[in-house]
């Protein structure tokens, strides 16, 4: 609070993460925070010690309520000083975990900056898919659950269902879990290094971190439907995948979605036909491009752009969904695995996810192996590089082991899909009291 002098310069955070670390982790502690911040607020004539009291009042309260013993003490104290402006805020905050969970983690970097300017409000920009932007307000308390559904409504989507929040930080990207508080979530990145050493906390706040707001279980996904939707999400997030060859198609397939992605990346300026030969790899999966020659390729796009004359680059995005919505991987997410248990299978294969289940396809062939609905997965679970799940059948569970880095976002993503499902046979379930 300032009363003292501290012999070495530390950041904010750092002494936040001294102050309340220890009570996050010992529910015995977090009644003696409130007593010592109270005690050192009670007959203070210095103004900037007591403001500084206020400041970390209003972090507690957004951590931990007060134990019942001391709930009426504290409700009274702060109840008496009508005046201080952050007093009602906090009685607000610390009333609200009479429903809620303690916070396990000490106050986020973006809560310590915010009250430090007096601010009860607090901004975090989050990315969208089509390298766009947004700030979003973020309460102590708001799960990632309720801010999926807070960007929904901020974005004007017409369902907050199907999407999700996901970490990356470096070149992993992690999904958040919907039922942690967002904060929290952040404070625990995946792990940054190769050795697999944790970051330390201390230096969290010097690591790149993005929060990225994207779709993530594709059903009821209709080209069309919701603009927003496939302009900001769909479109952006299926393009790669066209793009890297995920998918199987024809050639004149590949002639009309050049046409499409070319007039995306140009619109209606002809002059730039000369520059085809060059975009190739923006316009024609990366596995056919060397099936034609350059010019070859280059006359047939044009003859598809030519063919979708007065289309605009909206109607071009929404054209692209439409036609890659009827192959069997729209939707799918992919991720390249290493496998040594089953001999009939390939070393390395595309693991895919979908709402019909999980794919194991062949890369060089794009022939499925084998297909496993979410019904016969018994188990599945992820440690470091290692995914593994184990298989229904009719005599016995076979397990599947297989190496990636996204490990870890393959458990989330089966996780939220079996989730889904079960919830969805919850609904569907006939209400009758006398037979649960």
């Amino acid at each position: 609070m300032g009363d003292y002098p501290i012999k070495q310069s530390r950041s904010p955070t750092e002494l936040t993460d001294q102050i309340f670390g220890p009570a996050t982790k010992h529910e015995e502690l977090q009644d003696e925070i409130y007593c010592q911040i109270m005690r050192q607020m009670t007959t203070n004539s210095n103004r900037m010690s007591v403001d500084r009291g206020w400041q970390l009042m209003w972090m507690c309260t957004g951590l931990f309520p007060p134990g019942p013993r001391l709930r009426a003490h504290a409700q009274r104290f702060l109840e008496s000083r009508p005046r201080d402006p952050l007093a009602t805020g906090c009685l607000r905050r610390f009333q609200a975990f009479s429903s809620k969970e303690p916070r396990t983690l000490p106050p986020h970097q973006a809560e310590v900056e915010a009250i430090q300017q007096n601010s009860t409000q607090i901004f975090y920009k989050v990315h969208f898919p089509n390298d766009t932007d947004a700030l979003v307000e973020v309460s102590s308390t708001i799960t990632n659950r309720e801010l999926r559904h807070s960007i929904a409504a901020q974005l004007s989507l017409s369902s907050a269902e199907g999407y999700g929040l996901y970490m990356k930080v470096t070149q992993k990207m992690m999904g958040l879990d919907e039922d942690k508080y967002f904060f929290d979530s952040l404070r625990q990145p995946p792990d940054v290094n190769k050795k697999g050493k944790k970051v330390k906390e201390a230096s969290q706040s010097n690591v790149p971190l993005l929060v990225i707001y994207r779709r993530k279980l594709w059903f009821n996904v209709i080209p069309g439907k919701d603009l927003i939707a496939d302009l900001t999400f769909h479109y952006p997030q299926e393009v790669p995948k066209y793009l890297r060859g995920y998918h199987t198609c024809t050639k004149e397939d590949m002639f009309n979605l050049g046409g499409l992605l070319f007039r995306v990346a140009v619109d209606s300026d002809r002059s730039q036909f000369v520059m085809i030969p060059r975009m190739l790899n923006e316009l024609v999966p990366v596995d056919k491009v060397q099936m034609m020659q350059p010019e070859e390729w280059k006359k047939n796009i044009i003859s598809s752009y030519n063919k979708q004359s007065g289309m605009t680059v909206q109607e071009a995005k929404i054209a692209f969904l439409r036609v890659i919505s009827n192959w069997p991987n729209f939707g799918c997410s992919f991720f390249d695995v290493k496998q040594t248990c089953e001999p009939g299978y390939p070393n390395t294969l595309w693991f895919t996810v979908s709402k019909k289940g999980v794919s194991l396809i062949d890369p060089k062939t794009k022939e499925l192996q084998v297909m496993h609905p979410f019904n016969r997965i018994t188990d599945y679970s992820s440690t470091g590089n290692i995914f593994q799940m184990t298989i229904r059948t009719l005599v016995k569970g076979i397990n599947f082991v297989c190496a990636t880095p996204q490990a870890g976002t393959i458990e989330d993503l089966v996780k939220s899909y079996v989730r889904m499902y079960e919830e969805q046979k919850m609904i569907s379930r006939p209400k009758n009291n006398m037979f649960p």
